[in-house]
């Protein structure tokens, strides 16, 4: 593992509380199949699900020990017995975009959204992705994402930001005041030129962007 994972930035990765609901946060035992009596097909799928949760768990806990390598390899594994799991592409795209490999993040990004074309986290990262470099592309992404999730906090912030360079105000001080009505805390992170006509109002619920 090399230091510099250490220092990454974070990315936002709402999966780990998503994961852990799925397989209840318990890590199963893998075990080999017994030779005694042939599977069903049912059954044998029904075991590459169980297989492939208790494995998404293990990567998750590998990726917050830091073991990077690891946890990109359970994730393969977890493909190898369930092609459609949006969340296993989800983190293997996580993984690249902290380790700068954006080619590869972006191709697990739509893998991740072709299997659900909602999946807010995904949208997401790949709108930061593009920024950038595609900012009417980040903008389509970020517009799904608070469609999925209308209290998508940081996606609104990031919204109101691309609209803003496009001197869209009125619509960018919509989004930024979505951003602080959903999340009070984003005020300090507005345009100066916002600061004053958005002001935060006191709310007992704030929603974080990762919220799947």
């Amino acid at each position: 593992m090399r230091c510099d994972q250490v220092k990454r930035r974070r990315l936002w990765a709402g999966l780990a509380v998503t994961a852990a609901a799925a397989t209840g946060g318990v890590i199963w035992a893998i075990q080999s199949q017994s030779a005694a009596a042939p599977e069903s097909e049912a059954a044998s799928a029904t075991r590459k699900t169980v297989e492939a949760q208790a494995l998404l768990q293990a990567g998750i806990l590998q990726g917050k020990y830091e073991d990077y390598d690891g946890a990109a390899r359970t994730y393969r594994r977890v493909l190898e017995l369930d092609p459609g799991s949006e969340h296993a592409w989800y983190n293997l795209g996580v993984l690249a975009q902290q380790d700068g490999r954006t080619a590869d993040a972006r191709a697990a990004y739509d893998k991740a959204l072709k299997i659900d074309p909602s999946f807010t986290s995904a949208l997401f990262n790949q709108a930061l992705l593009l920024k950038s470099s595609e900012p009417d592309r980040a903008l389509t992404l970020l517009k799904r994402a608070v469609a999925a999730n209308p209290n998508a906090a940081t996606a609104h912030l990031h919204i109101g930001n691309i609209l803003a360079k496009k001197d869209r105000d009125e619509e960018a001080a919509a989004s930024f005041r979505r951003a602080v009505a959903a999340d009070p805390s984003l005020h300090s992170q507005l345009p100066e030129a916002f600061k004053d006509s958005v002001s935060p109002s006191p709310s007992p619920t704030s929603s974080q962007a990762g919220t799947r």
